[in-house]
């Protein structure tokens, strides 16, 4: 069984960072670190790897300049076999329907029974590309998964929704996402830290994989949080809340 598990490398969030001021794009340096909420991906893709045995393999795919991979070591060192990165400037700037087909051509030419995303990136928030990924793929997509089981050539997960979960269940190839939380990501340890150096990582290029990319956000312009505004003290001598009334009146609250 073919696993893949679509990963981010991002600056760290710990680590202050600029703008580029030609393009206002975040200046992204060479040490970037594993998306967090991708950790749970690794561990669920991991967990099911070591429930089928020899047969199972998995490998990362990512999209995102390659920098010094230390992001991508760091999903290496905690147990997968192999990483793919599609490194390319022609995509900086790229939108989540790119970034979609760009892995969904790295997922064909490579082959899959299951792939494995995060929600969204953290440094993104747009929470739509793991859908647009699946649809190019044409696979099933099992969304907001907080527990995934395999059945045979099913996969089935509990849903996570506003009033509980559902259970879903769909025949593989297919697609999931799963929620931050659902498993205990492993810490990589010594022995994985030291095979992650040797493990292979393939980079690719837009030509590589017969993509052109056709669409990049533009950024206009940036402008700084306005200074927060002082607020207004009333002195309550018996009908402050008639302040109050006037207030939520103004604002149209009530």
């Amino acid at each position: 069984m073919k696993i893949a598990v679509c990963v981010k490398q991002i600056p760290d969030p710990a680590t202050p960072y600029e703008l580029d001021p030609g393009t206002n794009f975040v200046a992204r340096p060479d040490d970037q670190v594993l998306d967090d909420t991708d950790r749970y991906g690794v561990e669920v893709g991991l967990q099911l790897v070591e429930e089928i045995g020899e047969d199972a393999t998995l490998t990362l795919v990512s999209m995102s300049p390659s920098g010094t991979l230390q992001g991508i070591r760091q999903a290496l060192a905690m147990g997968a076999d192999r990483a793919i990165i599609i490194d390319d400037g022609s995509l900086r700037g790229a939108d989540a329907l790119t970034t979609a087909k760009v892995l969904a051509a790295a997922l064909k030419e490579d082959g899959f029974d299951l792939v494995i995303a995060g929600t969204e990136s953290t440094d993104g928030y747009a929470g739509v590309m793991p859908q647009q990924l699946a649809e190019l793929l044409d696979v099933p997509s099992l969304s907001f998964a907080r527990k995934v089981e395999r059945d045979g050539d099913k996969i089935r997960v509990e849903r996570q929704t506003q009033a509980g979960y559902n259970v879903v269940e769909a025949s593989l190839p297919a697609l999931l996402t799963v929620t931050s939380g659902v498993v205990e990501p492993r810490y990589p340890n010594f022995k994985g830290i030291m095979q992650a150096k040797k493990k292979p990582v393939e980079t690719k290029t837009c030509a590589d994989l017969g993509v052109e990319p056709v669409s990049q956000q533009i950024i206009q312009s940036v402008e700084p949080i306005p200074a927060r505004q002082a607020g207004e003290i009333v002195e309550d001598e018996g009908e402050g809340y008639l302040k109050i009334v006037a207030k939520l009146e103004e604002a149209k609250v009530i």
